[in-house]
């Protein structure tokens, strides 16, 4: 039976303007499939950033040994992204509004204000470093960084990272299923290129187990945990009924696999490249000057790409705010904002200070906000009333006043945990890291007592809410 919010829309091939935002994407569309994901994952995490995030983390102190099975089990936080992409096909719509469920539909619009702004984040960062990578390689043609130079390559960068994003979902995986070869192809010379120069030595004794907590907390919020909230943007458009073992597999496999490979990798430079190993050009100047190019070349396309993520699932979070723009024009909008926010990073000093107190805020939120989602998914026995979750001011989870308060104080109760227990040294330390010289299990405590909590105060309205929703179902 077609429900009546499933407003058809003429088929569009991979680049044409996708016309869906957060509505719902009725049976005919959903041309998806499990193994899509893979393909699109794998194309956006084979990045140079993820490979800088390797060689950061032995800039903890930690030996390459240590770094190594921290990368392994740091990265297993995929497992949470394949599991929350599950939920798009059953409610046919975006993340911040299925998270209409576990908040209401006015009160889910302050998580997705807190998405808005970790993806305008990354957004920024991701244009900041293509314009870095751009002065690079016109500084090798004898062209300087001057003011002219660094305008012109933030308008162009801008408007070239508008494009993709514009066009949409289909044209999204189609892209960065074509980059995955000639991203794993790099990833292949690099490796050849360090392999002779690895001081696997370089670090005597390694961290201590505070440092060991802190190294991991790093990782998990750089993999997996950092893109829960962005999977049921893309997995939206599979089947109702496709695989849920498959598209956890396939999700998984695209992102564990390249993101251990390359941090492994980074971590690996980082015994040779010294100080170097931070910036993304520090570290191939370490290598040969000939390989310089073209890893500057295909650095700046993969920042693009996974760029593209943030700034389509931005677009989609700013409908979900209430913003009243057709998908493009949000995406539009959300370029504007961003590439304005990278000219403040390309100028100002401070810019670092302001990205290290912005991972903080990203730890701080995710992890109570992944818990909450997934438990009410579960209490829910993995269903949604698709048609009550595009309804804002009626339906089941609108209660009363749009406001569903146990997951408004779980998500306040995990997040007051997780400041408690982070070290983000010398920004901000916590007590319990101050007690532990700096121990940090904040991502641990903002998943477990979100968690907890939102299931201790929602359980009982969840019970009810699935009896009258398995009513009205079988009414129909």
């Amino acid at each position: 039976m077609k429900e009546a919010f499933e407003i058809p829309i003429a088929e569009a091939g991979p680049f044409t303007l996708e016309k869906r935002g957060i509505d719902y994407i009725p049976k005919s569309e959903r041309w998806a499939s499990p193994s899509s994901l893979f393909w699109m994952w794998g194309g956006a995490i084979f990045n140079v950033e993820i490979l800088v995030y390797g060689a950061v983390l032995m800039s903890f102190g930690l030996s390459f040994f240590q770094s190594v099975v921290v990368i392994l089990l740091g990265n297993l936080s995929y497992i949470l992204l394949g599991v929350a992409s599950l939920q798009g096909p059953e409610a046919g719509t975006t993340t911040f509004i299925i998270n209409r469920a576990s908040f209401g539909s006015k009160g889910s619009r302050l998580l997705a204000l807190f998405n808005w702004l970790t993806q305008v984040g990354f957004e920024t960062e991701g244009i900041a470093i293509v314009v870095i990578a751009g002065m690079a390689l016109l500084s090798k043609v004898g062209v300087g960084s001057s003011t002219t130079v660094k305008i012109i390559l933030l308008v162009a960068a801008g408007g070239i990272q508008l494009i993709l994003p514009a066009f949409g979902h289909q044209a999204i995986l189609k892209t960065l299923k074509m980059l995955f070869i000639p991203f794993f192809i790099l990833f292949l010379i690099f490796a050849a290129l360090s392999i002779g120069k690895v001081n696997l030595h370089s670090v005597a004794h390694g961290a201590n187990w505070q440092t060991l907590t802190e190294g991991l907390a790093f990782i998990l919020s750089a993999s997996g945990l950092g893109w829960t909230e962005n999977g049921n943007d893309y997995s939206r458009y599979l089947p109702r009924d496709a695989s849920k073992g498959k598209t956890v597999l396939f999700v998984t496999l695209g992102t564990y696999v390249p993101s251990v490979l390359l941090m492994i990798l980074g971590a690996a430079a980082a015994t040779f490249a010294g100080s170097a190993s931070g910036s993304i050009p520090g570290i191939v100047s370490k290598l040969t000057p000939w390989f310089i190019w073209p890893y500057l070349i295909v650095a700046i396309l993969q920042i693009f790409a996974i760029n593209s993520l943030d700034l389509y699932s931005s677009g989609v979070t700013l409908q979900a705010l209430g913003l009243k723009l057709e998908r493009w024009k949000a995406t539009l909008l959300d370029t504007v904002i961003c590439t304005s926010l990278a000219a403040y990073a390309i100028f100002s000093s401070s810019f670092n200070t302001l990205l290290s107190e912005f991972i903080l805020y990203i730890i701080v939120w995710v992890a109570p906000w992944t818990a909450i989602y997934l438990v009410d998914w579960l209490m829910r026995k993995r269903q949604y009333s698709a048609t009550d979750l595009q309804l804002i001011d009626r339906g089941i989870y609108y209660r009363g006043n749009g406001i569903f308060m146990p997951g408004v104080i779980a998500q306040i109760a995990g997040m007051v945990g997780a400041m408690l227990t982070i070290d983000v040294y010398p920004h901000y330390v916590s007590v319990f890291s101050n007690a532990t010289n700096g121990a940090d299990i904040s991502v641990f405590v903002g998943l477990i007592v979100g968690g907890v909590v939102y299931y201790a105060l929602a359980k009982r309205k969840i019970d009810e809410e699935v009896v009258a929703q398995l009513a009205a179902t079988s009414l129909d």
